[in-house]
């Protein structure tokens, strides 16, 4: 079998109201990020009580969650790019030190080695 190697990432947990999905992934696009998962209508209690996940009217007014994993690199650069929404808007980032076995899946492949990739 052959031997995988882990690579350290950050991992990006984004949460904000649906209506604001367009913005986050816009800001994730313009910052280099090369993927990420989008998860509807989530629940949870915050400050401002319990959300529940269900649909009422539109999609708009769910919480979503936005998950990336990111180059080390990118993290702050993305950070600032949310604060000033956050200034204004609910929601919070969560960020955490993850591993990931292919590593050219998130990263700009000139910054990947040989290793890497597998070649």
């Amino acid at each position: 079998m052959k031997n995988l190697n882990l690579h350290p990432l950050k991992k990006l947990e984004i949460v904000l109201a649906g209506e604001h999905q367009a913005f986050v992934t816009d800001l994730l696009d313009r910052a280099g990020v090369k993927g990420y998962t989008i998860i509807n209508n989530i629940s949870g209690k915050g400050s401002h009580g319990f959300h529940a996940g269900h649909v009422t009217f539109n999609e708009d007014d769910a919480l979503i969650m936005i998950i990336a994993a990111v180059p080390e690199e990118l993290t702050k650069p993305i950070l600032e790019g949310l604060a000033p929404f956050y200034d204004k808007h609910s929601g919070v980032v969560f960020v955490s030190e993850i591993q990931v076995t292919r590593v050219v899946k998130f990263k700009d492949d000139s910054s990947t080695s040989t290793e890497d990739t597998g070649k």
